[in-house]
């Protein structure tokens, strides 16, 4: 994980969470909930937000994956 990412940011680091860990935007606030996917990309229910596709960004206003920040609590399938 790079030192430029706030704490408690996923960064790419898929250790740091679980099949259910729910992500949330650091720009915009949308919440990535593995249990719904995500319409706008077309990814299924049940897909974990480290196994969305590298070109994947936030539905709501594009940003990095890498940004998104772990909601505390959700980290407990880590």
């Amino acid at each position: 994980m790079s030192e430029s990412f706030f704490a408690g940011s996923y960064g790419g680091d898929a250790s740091k969470i679980g099949a259910r860990t729910r992500l949330e935007c650091k720009i915009c606030w949308h919440v990535y909930d593995p249990s719904q996917g995500d319409d706008y990309w077309q990814i299924p229910a049940g897909t974990p937000f480290s196994s969305l596709p590298d070109h994947w960004t936030c539905p709501e206003c594009d940003a990095a994956k890498e940004g998104f920040m772990i909601l505390s609590g959700d980290d407990d399938d880590a």
